[in-house]
C-alpha cells in the first residue's frame, strides 16, 4: 500500500474497524457481494472514515500540544539540571589557601622535630593523664606542681629510672611534654577553623574539600595516637617479675611510636602536596597560554611515565626507611654497634644474634614468630634493617640522578624544574646520610639525633616537591579547557577547531608554534594543543560509526520501499 507504516499504525489506533477493511488482503468485495452489500459496506466505510478523520485531527492537536509541552519540559529540566550542576565553588582554590596549607605543613614539621626532642630528653611520660580540654592549662601553683609530681612518682619510669628526680628536674621535662601537647592542639585548631572559613567563603575548589576533611581527620587521629603511644609506657608490666622480653626499661611501644610518627608524616606530606598543587594549578591555568601548553605537553609525554613511577617508588622507599628509623628510636637501637659500616667484627652481626629465640613470644615453644619478632623487636636486626634501607635509598637517589643525566629521553623531555628537583634530592640524601652516621658514631647526642629526624622529613619533602613537578595537573587542564570553550563561545564540552599543525615545545628554550586553528584565541590554542588530539580521534571514530549506521538504515529503507513496489531495481526493467 501507499500508506507508510506510521500512518497505518495511527489509523489502526484511531479506527480499528476501518483499518481492518481498508487494509484487508482478501478478494475485492465486488467479486463476492451484491449491490446492497456493496452500498452497506460503502456507507459503513464512510462513517468509519469520518470517525477516523476526526480522531486523527484530535490526535494531531494533542501531539502538537504534547510536543510543545514536552519540549518546554525538557528545557525546564535542562535548566534545572544546569542550576544543580552549577556550583558556587571556584574551579581552582585561592592562592591564600595554598599559603595556609604550606604554613600548616611548616607547623607540623616543627612539631615533629620538637616531638623528637621530647622523646630524646625522656620527657614524653612526664604527664600521665590525657585531658584534651582541661589539660591545656599548666600547673598554676605550688600545690598543683606537687599534685602532678605525685602522679609521676607512681609511674614505672620514675620508679625504675628517675627515683632520685627532684621537683625542679620534673618541671623541665613536664614543660617539654606540655608544649608538645599544646602545639598539637594548635595544629588542629589552626587547620580546622581556617578550613571551615575558606569553605564557607567559597575560596576552595569543590574537589579540595574532601582533601581538607581527610587532613583534619588525620590530625585528630594523630592526637589519639599520641596518647595511645604514651599509655604504652605507663603500664605496670614494666614492674612485673615475669615481664616480656624488652620490657625491662620503661619506654613507649616502638609500634605505637612508628604509627604516631608515620601519621604525622602523612599529614605533613598531604598538606605540602595540596599546597604545591594549588599554586602550580593556578600558575598553569591562569598563566600565558603558550607557556602552559608547552609545559603540559611535556608532562603528558608517555616517555616520562617510567620516571614518574620511579619517583613514586623512591618516595615510598624513603618513607619506609623513616619508619624503620622510628623502630630504631623506639628500641634505642642506636646505642649499640656505634661504628659504620661495620657492626662488630663484620658488616653484620652473627646470625644467632639477629634471630635470637629470646624475642619469640610463642607459648608453644616452637618459635613460630621468630622471624618477624626479631625483625621488629630485636635491636641488632632493627638497626641492620635501617642501615640496609638507608643505603638502598642512597643508591636509588643516585641512580635516579644518573638516569636524568645520561638518558637522552629525559634530557629532551624532562622539565628544567624537575631536573633541579633531582639535584635537591641528591643534596638532601647526602645530608641525611652524614647526619645518620654521625648520630651513630657519637652515640645518639640529642642535637644530632634531632637533626637526623628533621633530615628524614626534609628528604621526604624534597622528594614530594620533585613529584609535584612531574605530575600532570588534571585540574589545570580542565580549567584551560573551560577557558578555551568560553573564549570560542562554546560549552566546555564542545570540540575545538581542527589542529592543522602541532609542534609541542619540549623545553628547548625557543618559541615553537603550538597550533594553527581556524579560530585563534590563546586559551583555545593552548587547550587544542594540549588536550584535543585524543578527543578529535574519538570524534572521527564516532563520525565513522554514525556514517556506517546511516548507510545501514538507508539500505534497510531502500529494501522496504522496494518490497512495497515504490522502488524497482534496474535489473527488473
Amino acid at each position: 500500500m501507499f500508506a507508510g507504516a506510521g500512518f497505518r499504525h495511527a489509523l489502526r489506533e484511531a479506527a480499528p474497524n476501518l483499518s481492518k477493511r481498508f487494509f484487508s488482503c482478501q478478494a475485492h468485495p465486488l467479486a463476492r457481494s451484491s449491490r446492497h452489500s456493496l452500498y452497506s459496506n460503502a456507507r459503513s466505510f464512510a462513517k468509519d472514515f469520518k470517525h477516523a478523520r476526526t480522531q486523527l485531527r484530535l490526535a494531531s492537536v494533542s501531539c502538537q500540544r504534547g510536543f510543545r509541552t514536552s519540549s518546554r519540559l525538557r528545557e525546564v529540566v535542562a535548566q534545572a539540571g544546569t542550576a544543580v550542576k552549577k556550583s558556587n565553588f571556584p574551579d581552582t582554590s585561592s592562592n591564600a589557601v595554598a599559603y595556609w596549607l604550606l604554613a600548616s605543613a611548616a607547623s607540623v614539621f616543627g612539631i615533629v622535630v620538637f616531638g623528637g626532642l621530647t622523646r630524646l630528653t625522656e620527657s614524653g611520660l612526664s604527664i600521665t593523664e590525657w585531658k584534651p580540654v582541661t589539660g591545656s592549662l599548666p600547673p598554676m601553683s605550688q600545690s598543683d606542681w606537687e599534685h602532678q609530681f605525685a602522679k609521676y612518682r607512681a609511674s614505672p619510669e620514675f620508679l625504675i629510672l628517675n627515683s632520685q628526680m627532684t621537683l625542679d628536674e620534673f618541671k623541665s621535662i613536664y614543660w617539654m611534654e606540655w608544649i608538645h601537647r599544646i602545639w598539637g592542639r594548635f595544629v588542629g585548631l589552626s587547620f580546622v577553623l581556617p578550613a571551615a572559613y575558606f569553605i564557607a567563603t567559597k575560596r576552595v575548589a569543590k574537589n579540595t574539600i574532601p582533601k581538607l576533611g581527610g587532613i583534619a581527620a588525620l590530625i585528630g587521629f594523630q592526637g589519639f595516637l599520641g596518647w595511645w603511644m604514651v599509655k604504652s609506657g605507663l603500664k605496670d608490666d614494666f614492674l612485673s617479675p615475669d615481664r616480656k622480653p624488652g620490657r625491662d626499661v620503661p619506654r613507649v611501644s616502638q609500634y605505637r611510636l612508628a604509627a604516631h610518627l608515620g601519621t604525622a608524616f602523612v599529614a605533613y606530606l598531604s598538606m605540602l602536596w595540596c599546597g604545591l598543587d594549588i599554586l602550580r594549578t593556578n600558575k598553569i591555568a591562569h598563566g600565558p597560554a603558550d607557556a602552559s601548553a608547552g609545559l603540559l605537553y611535556q608532562l603528558r609525554n608517555p616517555a616520562l611515565r617510567p620516571f614518574k613511577i620511579a619517583v613514586a617508588a623512591l618516595l615510598g622507599l624513603t618513607f619506609t626507611t623513616a619508619m624503620s628509623g622510628a623502630l630504631v628510636a623506639g628500641l634505642d637501637a642506636g646505642l649499640i654497634y656505634n661504628e659504620f659500616p661495620y657492626m662488630g667484627l663484620g658488616l653484620t652481626p652473627p646470625v644467632k644474634e639477629l634471630f635470637d629465640p629470646f624475642y619469640s613470644h610463642d607459648p608453644s615453644g616452637q618459635n613460630k614468630d621468630l622471624v618477624w619478632r626479631n625483625f621488629l623487636e630485636n635491636p641488632s636486626l632493627v638497626q641492620l634493617d635501617h642501615r640496609i634501607l638507608a643505603t638502598t635509598t642512597f643508591v636509588a637517589v643516585h641512580a635516579l640522578w644518573a638516569w636524568t643525566k645520561y638518558s637522552a629521553t629525559l634530557k629532551e623531555y624532562l622539565p628544567k624544574a624537575a631536573k633541579k628537583g633531582v639535584h635537591g634530592v641528591v643534596g638532601f640524601v647526602w645530608l641525611q646520610v652524614i647526619l645518620g652516621i654521625s648520630t651513630l658514631i657519637y652515640m645518639v647526642p640529642v642535637p644530632l639525633a634531632s637533626a637526623h629526624q628533621a633530615g628524614a622529613l626534609a628528604l621526604l619533602t624534597w622528594t614530594t616537591v620533585l613529584g609535584s613537578r612531574i605530575w600532570f595537573p588534571k585540574i589545570a587542564a580542565e580549567v584551560l579547557k573551560k577557558r578555551a570553550g568560553h573564549a570560542m563561545g562554546q560549552k566546555a564540552s564542545h570540540s575545538f577547531p581542527a589542529i592543522e599543525k602541532v609542534r609541542p615545545n619540549y623545553g628547548q628554550g625557543q618559541a615553537v608554534p603550538v597550533m594553527q586553528a581556524s579560530v585563534g584565541t590563546a586559551a583555545a590554542t593552548a587547550l587544542g594543543s594540549i588536550l584535543l588530539a585524543g578527543e578529535m580521534q574519538e570524534q572521527r571514530d564516532g563520525q565513522k560509526r554514525q556514517e556506517r549506521l546511516t548507510l545501514r538504515e538507508e539500505q534497510i529503507e531502500f529494501l522496504r520501499r522496494q518490497r512495497r513496489g515504490i522502488v524497482v531495481p534496474a535489473s527488473r526493467n
